[in-house]
C-alpha cells in the first residue's frame, strides 16, 4: 500500500498543505484545454492518486464536456501521457470517432 496519495506534476510526493496550495493555482492545474465548437476537452492535474492502489498513481485527467461524449474521461500517471491523451481525444473528436 502506498503511503502517499498526493503528488506534484512531476510525480513527487506532496504533503497535504503543499497539495492544497497547488490546487488553488489554476495555471498549475491546467495541462491542456481545447474547444471544438460546443465541446470542451480539458486535461488537468488532479494531484490525488485515482488508481486506488491498482498500479501507478493516476494524477492527471482528460475529460470531455458537452456533445455526445459528455463526461467521458481518462486518467494518466505522467504529464507526457496526459498531453498525448489530450491530443488523441481531440483528434478522435475532430475525426468523428470514439475518444
Amino acid at each position: 500500500m502506498r503511503m502517499n496519495d498526493k503528488f506534484d506534476r512531476d510525480g513527487n510526493p506532496l504533503e497535504l498543505m503543499e497539495w492544497a496550495i497547488k490546487m488553488n493555482d489554476a495555471e498549475y492545474k491546467r495541462v491542456a484545454r481545447t474547444e471544438l465548437g460546443d465541446v470542451l476537452v480539458s486535461t488537468v492535474w488532479l494531484g490525488l492518486d485515482h488508481s486506488f492502489g491498482m498500479g501507478p498513481p493516476l494524477i492527471f485527467e482528460t475529460m470531455i464536456f458537452g456533445g455526445p461524449h459528455d463526461e467521458w474521461q481518462d486518467r494518466y500517471s505522467t504529464e507526457v501521457e496526459a498531453l498525448a491523451g489530450h491530443e488523441r481525444v481531440v483528434v478522435a473528436l475532430q475525426d468523428g470517432s470514439e475518444p
